[in-house]
């Protein structure tokens, strides 16, 4: 059988098992937070923004975020039905209701125009996901947040170097959130981050994020809400420092693989992958390809050639209103539809040039069956 390619996997050099180490042996006591500093001022550096918070996923970033906004039972979240279910998990959390909006049909982001016709009174909010590093129509949406006195929250978990019009995802909005769960092009195995410019809804955060307890309280264990516990440990910070000190290089290779699949599909038709429209970078996190319905190729037909190979394949995201816990909106067509033609590819860094072409071979085969 020919070697597994896995479709991702971190880049961790000596660098990173340094700086783990040293954590782990001396990032104690009066150390603790040491790493945890260093790693957020590393992340605003690189944002462009004044306020950043270390937490344990991105989930846990953006429940914060939510319930810092005042998002209660009887608010409405507006925010794409093509997502990952921790984009809707602290929406449904907080007892807010999250209503699901279609997509575009290039970024497979949120359509703005959706969403603006879905704004209700009693709408909180608008989630704007950058999806497989996609960037959002932020101009639009912004627009529509400023018009109707309403956030547009960045869920940039998957967005690390991707740049709209000069501003770096997740910088945008009233927040915006990151991941770097073991499959993203940051890593620190689990873990998030909770950035925004607004220094109020930074203290608001930064109090939950500690059991309810304010910065600068003078009396010990005294929390003045009932807060959280989505810290990130200074060992995890130690490996993202690591990695932020490489960011670039990581984003790079990103952006390589993701040219390289490219340039190798184009003779075929019928074939989309992520955008880059004119005056935007995208980070390329996850190579994406969605099969023009003439084509004839499913996903099942796609998962089926690449287990053959021995090559994982990652599935494009369900609708989030075709889980069995929401109502079904198959009016969403665009959500619907794109899912059942479109598969993530390999990209992790130390892919090689034989195992690229290995997965090309494997999309060409079902061209020419």
């Amino acid at each position: 059988m020919k070697p597994r390619i896995p479709y991702t996997k971190p880049s961790i050099t000596e660098k990173e098992m340094a700086y783990a180490t040293d954590a782990a042996a001396h990032g104690w006591g009066e150390r603790c937070y040491e790493y945890i500093e260093r790693f957020e001022n590393l992340f605003k550096a690189h944002l462009g923004v004044e306020f950043a918070i270390a937490t344990s996923s991105a989930t846990g970033a953006l429940h914060m975020g939510l319930a810092a906004l005042g998002v209660k039972p009887g608010d409405e979240v507006i925010l794409a039905d093509t997502n990952w279910i921790a984009t809707v998990a602290p929406v449904v959390h907080l007892g807010a209701t999250p209503i699901f909006v279609d997509i575009l049909p290039d970024s497979w982001c949120i359509d703005p125009e959706q969403a603006e016709k879905a704004i209700t009174p009693c709408t909180r909010a608008i989630i704007a996901t950058h999806l497989y590093s996609n960037l959002c129509d932020m101009d639009r949406l912004i627009a529509i947040g400023e018009k109707y006195g309403i956030p547009i929250i960045e869920d940039a978990a998957e967005a690390i170097g991707s740049i709209y019009r000069g501003k770096r995802a997740g910088s945008m909005g009233k927040f915006g959130v990151f991941s770097f769960h073991g499959t993203k092009t940051i890593t620190t195995g689990e873990g998030g981050m909770f950035v925004t410019k607004d220094p109020d809804l930074y203290e608001r955060v930064l109090t939950l994020s500690n059991h309810g307890r304010r910065r600068g309280e003078t009396r010990q264990f005294w929390p003045e809400v009932v807060g959280f516990k989505y810290k990130m440990s200074n060992i995890q910070a130690a490996i993202g420092c690591a990695q932020m000190e490489r960011i670039d290089e990581l984003i790079a290779r990103k952006r390589e693989i993701f040219f390289y699949y490219q340039q190798q599909l184009s003779h075929l038709p019928g074939i989309r992958m992520n955008p880059e429209p004119s005056g935007t970078q995208n980070g390329f996190w996850m190579p994406t390809i969605v099969l023009d319905e003439e084509t004839g190729v499913t996903r099942k037909a796609l998962l089926s050639a690449f287990a053959e190979e021995n090559i994982d394949a990652r599935v494009f995201f369900w609708p989030l209103s075709s889980l069995p816990m929401f109502q079904p909106i198959p009016n969403n067509t665009l959500s619907w539809d794109i899912a059942g033609r479109a598969i993530n590819l390999p990209s992790y860094y130390n892919i090689t040039e034989e195992e690229l072409g290995r997965v090309v071979k494997v999309i060409e085969g079902l061209f020419n069956a």
